[in-house]
Formats: C-alpha cells, structure tokens, sequence
C-alpha cells in the first residue's frame, strides 16, 4: 500500500526518519529559507514555491500581498504537484511521500487531498475528506488549490464541496501529522 504524509516545516527531519520516506515535496513561499535533505535524491524532490493565500473577491492577490512579494497558487503549481504525485507512484521501487509546508495545515494537506485523488480516481471526494479530518482535526486545505486541482481532475465541484463539508480545522500553530493512503491507482 502507498502513503503519503503530511507535516509541519518543524517535523520533516524526524518524519523523514520515522516514515522512511523516499519522496519528499515542500510547499513554501519562494523566499522561505530550507535545509537540505541528503537522505532525499534530488530527481525525488520537489519545491513548489507558493504563499498560503486564496485570493481577494476578484480573483488576483490583493494589493498587501502583491507588496509583501506573495506567490498566489496558480494551476501550474497544481499540476507540478499532481506530476510529481504520479512520478512517485510509478516508480517501483519507492518509499512514502512526505509533504509539507510550514504548519502543516494548509497547502500541504491540499497537496495530499489532491494528490490521492489524483492517483485513486474512484476515491469519492466525501469520504476521503472525512478521512482527513479524523487523521488531522488542524487540517484545513488551502481553498484556492483545492478550487484549482477541482478543475484540473475534472472532479465538477465535488472536491470544493467535500473540503467545505468538513470545515475549517481547529486553530493551531502546528498541524496535528497525519497519513492518508492509495489503494488503487488509476
């Protein structure tokens, strides 16, 4: 079975050691300062440089954003995410993929609901969100991406539905680590 986790910037390194994984992705502003991973080979890692925000009502950052130098996720973003998900699933020989963004609250468990979609097509988008709240009660997945990663799978709202179904999780500083697996890949 296949897993991806999911943790805080604070917890990579003992993830790392804990999980055994092979694969590790990194969901952080483009200015934001990260160790190397040696254990990681770097055809096995990906940096997606993305600030945690949504957008103002129209869409585009807002003006305060723009200033301080944020990087709203755009579907390219999404789709290094998903290219990178399914990379790891296809290669054979592979451990569990981590992810993470600096909590381990946002743009990290987006990265993972996506990407488990991704991979299980026939996953319903309900349960799986479900799944994710019982994993993390912190976890509240980034709505501009999940908005966007809707629309690239062709999931006709559902995935925007689900998140919403499952509200915002529990305030916090650090997420709460959790795993989700892939059963099946489509």
């Amino acid at each position: 079975m296949n897993r991806i986790h999911v943790c805080s910037l604070a917890l990579v390194k003992s993830h790392l050691e804990r999980t055994r994984a092979t694969h590790l992705m990194t969901l952080l502003g483009p200015a934001a300062k990260v160790d190397s991973h040696a254990e990681i080979a770097p055809e096995r890692y990906l940096r997606v440089g993305i600030s945690d925000i949504v957008a103002g009502e129209d869409g585009r950052m807002t003006p305060e954003h723009e200033r301080d130098g944020h990087v709203l996720p755009e579907e390219l973003h999404v789709r290094e995410v998903l290219g990178f998900a399914r990379r790891w699933m296809a290669e054979p020989r592979k451990g569990p993929l981590l992810i993470h963004c600096y909590a381990g609250v946002s743009r990290s468990t987006a990265a993972a609901y996506m990407s488990v979609l991704a991979l299980d097509s026939a996953r319903d988008e309900f349960e799986l969100a479900e799944e994710l709240r019982r994993s993390s009660p912190t976890a509240s997945p980034n709505p501009r991406l999940i908005e966007i990663a809707d629309r690239v799978l062709g999931r006709n709202g559902r995935m925007i539905d689900a998140i919403r179904s499952i509200g915002r999780g529990e305030d916090c500083y650090e997420g709460i680590p959790f795993s989700l697996d892939i059963t099946t890949q489509s």
